[in-house]
């Protein structure tokens, strides 16, 4: 069980520091697309050194017709 929290601690800090270097923290933008890319590079973690870039693009919701 210490094992597999150590593992995924790493994991975790891995992409943390993935997202550090794509420059994900100092963005002062905060719209869906650049929080759902920035919390997908901290989850996938490791992958991203070996090519995978997670990127979530967002479209606004429906609005309601006047």
């Amino acid at each position: 069980m210490r094992v597999g929290a150590v593992i995924a601690v790493i994991w975790l800090v891995i992409g943390i520091i993935a997202a550090a270097q794509r420059g994900y923290f100092e963005s002062s933008d905060n719209n869906c697309a650049e929080i759902g890319s920035t919390v997908l590079t901290i989850a996938l973690g490791p992958l991203n050194y070996v090519g995978l870039n997670p990127r979530v693009e967002c479209t606004p919701p429906p609005q309601p017709s006047k």
